[in-house]
């Protein structure tokens, strides 16, 4: 099968430079690399001519005679043997660049050792909406990895003696040359941690960290939502061999109300008046989160009318000013009526009779209904 252009093999127009090349590559060999592929095969021939299509485009004379004749400028011996295994001169160390990059990619160095961010932590709190709007302080309790305080943070028991890993030489990782690619991994010997301890911490078994509970007190500012977070910075899970501290994400979930329901900053409440109040008008109390305020109920007031109250709903923590408190009228129907009552409402009931204006609505049903049935007999 004929071999892919090696431009195209590492996604580059044909004039790129150096630094494009080198980009290109380390995206690649990052993408196909065999510790990150678990054995695919065809990730592990991808990562081969990644390789092959570098080592020749990075180099000046190699580069020269591939743009000019092509893949055959390096078949049977025509440059140095080719561009296969033995064409990087005893693998990646005749090709300086190749251990720059992995260096660069899975963590060279003399003396680095693995350090691993403690973990971030995720703590839900409910809240009512009284708490919401004008923010509150809640006092948690968190399960967490902590420093252990025995040996601080150390992993050893005090007096024994901490080493370098003799495998790792300090690394926390070990490399191997595997025929044409190397690859590397965490070390057997001291799992990461790059030290050897002669003698572990009995309290945290030379983890350097303790499983504990920790106090809190959260600051919940006014107008937070549900769904709402606050981080926390360095109240997570401690890190590996003194590495920083994840972060703890406090969640909030604001609890139903038994009157109000916020859609972002603005309240709605649904206020119930009677039937002589909706037809004659008059003023009722309705509450507010900042105490019980009089609304006017203009005469004929229809069930369903709403009435907007600004400023009285919530300061949102983004918007930065108040919503609105709306309120939706129910014209209430009054039940358990005596004798008398009903006979009341009858003869109102009669005397509506023939007073179209005076029930609009029910005019304008009635009007609609019968123009459907005319419209279904043609």
């Amino acid at each position: 099968m004929a071999k892919q252009d090696y431009y195209e093999t590492l996604g580059v127009q044909k004039g790129a430079d150096e630094k494009e090349i080198k980009r290109a590559y380390k995206r690649l060999a990052m993408k196909y690399h065999p510790d990150r592929t678990n054995g695919d095969k065809a990730a592990e021939e991808k990562f081969k001519e990644v390789n092959e299509a570098y080592e020749i485009l990075m180099d000046k004379e190699k580069r020269a005679a591939y743009d000019q004749y092509g893949h055959a400028a390096f078949e049977q011996g025509g440059f140095g043997g080719g561009a296969g295994a033995g064409g990087f001169g005893g693998g990646f160390g005749g090709f300086g660049g190749f251990e720059d990059i992995f260096s660069e990619m899975f963590g060279g160095g003399a003396s680095r050792q693995r350090v691993v961010r403690g973990e971030d932590l995720r703590y839900d709190i409910e809240i009512t909406l009284e708490e919401a709007v004008r923010g509150t302080t809640k006092d948690i309790k968190i399960d967490t990895l902590a420093a252990c305080d025995h040996c601080g943070g150390s992993g050893a028991e005090k007096g024994s003696k901490v080493e370098t890993c003799p495998t790792c030489h300090g690394h926390g990782r070990v490399r191997r040359q595997q025929g044409f690619f190397m690859t590397e991994t965490t070390c057997p010997t001291c799992q990461g941690s790059g030290k050897k301890i002669e003698k572990p911490c009995k309290h945290c078994h030379g983890d350097g960290r303790v499983h504990k509970k920790k106090n809190l007190s959260v600051k919940i500012p006014a107008g937070v939502d549900t769904g709402n977070q606050l981080r926390l910075s360095g109240e997570g899970a401690a890190g590996e061999n003194g590495a920083p501290a994840g972060d703890l994400y406090v969640v909030i979930h604001v609890k139903d109300h038994h009157i109000f329901e916020r859609d972002g900053s603005n309240l709605y409440c649904e206020v119930p008046i009677s039937f002589t109040m909706a037809a004659l008008g008059g003023e009722i109390e309705v509450p507010t989160l900042d105490g019980r305020v009089k609304l006017k109920i203009p005469a004929e007031t229809q069930t369903g009318k709403l009435f907007r109250m600004r400023g009285k709903g919530v300061t949102s923590t983004r918007a930065g000013y108040a919503g609105d408190l709306i309120c939706k009228i129910i014209v209430e129907t009054p039940v358990k009526l005596s004798e008398e009552q009903k006979e009341l409402l009858r003869k109102f009931e009669e005397s509506l009779e023939g007073q179209s204006k005076q029930r609009p609505k029910s005019s304008s049903f009635l009007d609609g209904v019968k123009k459907f049935f005319d419209n279904l007999g043609k």
